[in-house]
């Protein structure tokens, strides 16, 4: 069983006193919470961290007064940004999305705001649970869990959100009025320090993941904190690495997942993103949801993630379309091709599937890992995505790896996850009115081991193609394709000018950014991102 995000209202006392001569009209209101009694309680103080993470699930953008601003998910920028998806659904539906794919948003861009306003939301509530926990009464080891899973959190929402703008204003409280346009952005190395600090005190702080009880699977643990911390430094060392990295630290943080025992691959790749697979041995981090019958909104405890996704012409939008250009990154019988991708004639959770391409689709594909039954609610999809598992942290291993000069252990790894892929079955319901599991019938000399005599620039690429398929259409391509410095080159002539007007010139590769929303800039006095207005 998994833990619900509950979303809990906190309590918060004005920051004025009374004044008088009286001490009675100085005591606390009766019955009442304050910001300070309000953490004396365990039960509460969970509901608080739970409120911090509620956000991190936000499909739609809150302007802080819970009005709808846009969509947004991580998707539009890690898969649509990339070479791998194309916005998809009819050519004139969410016209900020195309904008940002062309990279001609300015700061009025709905989309970019939502990001924004989203994460900050998370940093301020994570900040609350830091400020208020300290001098908490309640059980000191649940406390510490608490303090880890809200450093976590923020430096979550800080790497989400510096990696779309670059340097920003740093909190480590609950904003105060008199913060107010005197709070600066700071630099790229600054940011990520301010990161990595909150990533390594949840580090320190939280369990592992076998150290909770079923009910609270899905909370942070000290392997999301290391992968979270692999993950920031490997993106600094393809972009902007000011604060010195190395590829040993990728290395150590990746071989201590692999070491700690708490997890390991999925046997049947085509199960990794079904409902049966949630939290699983695989699982590293991935966003809860869970079916309800409550509307639009952020107010909920499910995700629009799939109907913005699924076929329109079953019960979707059509977006986030994958393009040839991944379909043909695949090897031939590679089974995970059609558990990434599926097209018109193909089955897809027991339905016969017919995509009206070019109408309402850009590629005629659309993504498999996605598709689900239909929810009783469609915009309350109960599929938790999947922000970091397993796999990943294996290639990151293997890339580090092979920057050492330990090759023969990045081969092992890369062929360890081919060797997974290519026994995957079918994808869940690819017989007609069926939700099984049927053979792939996968060829033996599919897939074949990476050999001694792949080495040096050719292993590198072998694992950027392992990373490609294996985590294809998973929000994280356009990272990759950043940070190894082949993102410029693989954008038509004309895009590529605009995708660098609007780039910071990081210390390795360029880095494009997206406006910082322009209520923003006007009202902290913030600086914009290059070429915006």
């Amino acid at each position: 069983m998994k833990f619900k995000y509950i979303i809990v209202a906190l309590l918060l006392a004005t920051s004025g006193t009374m004044q008088s001569c009286s001490d009675f009209l100085q005591k606390d209101p009766l019955g009442q919470d304050t910001d300070v009694t309000y953490y004396q309680d365990a039960n509460n103080a969970i509901l608080a961290v739970n409120a911090a993470y509620d956000v991190l699930g936000y499909d739609e953008g809150n302007d802080g007064l819970g009005n709808y601003v846009n969509h947004n998910y991580e998707w539009m920028f890690g898969d649509v940004l990339s070479e791998d998806a194309e916005k998809g659904s009819t050519p004139g539906d969410m016209p900020p999305l195309q904008e940002l794919k062309e990279w001609r948003a300015n700061g009025s861009n709905t989309i970019a705001q939502a990001v924004w306003q989203n994460m900050f939301q998370g940093v301020y509530r994570a900040n609350l649970v830091i400020q208020n926990l300290a001098n908490s009464p309640i059980e000191e080891a649940l406390k510490n869990r608490l303090l880890g899973e809200a450093y976590f959190i923020r430096g979550y929402c800080y790497f989400y959100m510096l990696r779309l703008y670059g340097g920003l204003p740093l909190f480590d409280k609950p904003v105060e009025t008199s913060q107010y346009s005197t709070s600066k952005r700071a630099t790229l190395g600054e940011t990520y320090g301010f990161i990595e600090a909150d990533f390594k005190r949840a580090l320190d702080l939280l369990p592992e993941k076998n150290g909770y009880d079923a009910a609270d699977a899905g909370r942070a643990t000290k392997g999301a904190a290391r992968g979270y911390l692999a993950r920031a430094i490997m993106y600094q060392l393809g972009t902007d690495n000011t604060n010195n990295h190395t590829w040993q630290q990728v290395y150590d943080y990746a071989d201590a997942i692999v070491k700690s025992g708490q997890y390991s691959l999925t046997t049947n790749y085509a199960a990794i993103q079904e409902e049966e697979s949630e939290n699983n041995a695989e699982s590293i981090f991935e966003i809860q949801f869970a079916e309800s019958n409550v509307g639009w909104g952020i107010q909920r405890v499910g995700t629009e993630n799939n109907i913005i996704q699924n076929n329109r012409n079953t019960w979707g939008w059509g977006f986030n379309n994958p393009t040839q250009s991944l379909v043909d990154a695949f090897e031939a019988n590679d089974p995970r091709k059609n558990i990434t991708v599926y097209k018109t004639g193909d089955i897809v959770t027991g339905l016969l599937q017919v995509i009206n391409y070019p109408s309402e689709n850009s590629t005629g594909y659309l993504n498999r890992k996605a598709a689900i039954v239909k929810p009783t609610t469609p915009s309350q999809s109960p599929q938790n995505i999947r922000k970091m598992r397993y796999a990943d942290v294996l290639l990151m291993k293997a890339e580090a790896a092979a920057h050492l000069g330990m090759e023969s252990e990045a081969r092992t790894i890369l062929n360890q996850i081919r060797t997974r892929a290519r026994q995957s079955t079918l994808g869940k319901g690819s017989v007609l009115n069926t939700m099984t599991y049927e053979p792939a019938n996968t060829p033996a000399s599919a897939l074949p081991a990476i050999g001694a005599s792949v080495s040096g620039t050719a292993l590198l690429n072998a694992i950027y193609h392992e990373r490609r398929v294996e985590l294809g259409m998973e929000s994280l391509h356009f990272w990759d394709q950043v940070r190894t410095g082949t993102y410029m080159s693989s954008l038509p002539t004309s895009v590529r000018a605009s995708a660098m007007s609007h780039s910071i010139q990081g210390s390795v590769n360029p880095i494009p950014v997206l406006p910082i929303p322009l209520n923003e800039v006007q009202s902290w006095g913030l600086q914009q991102n290059p070429g915006y207005n």
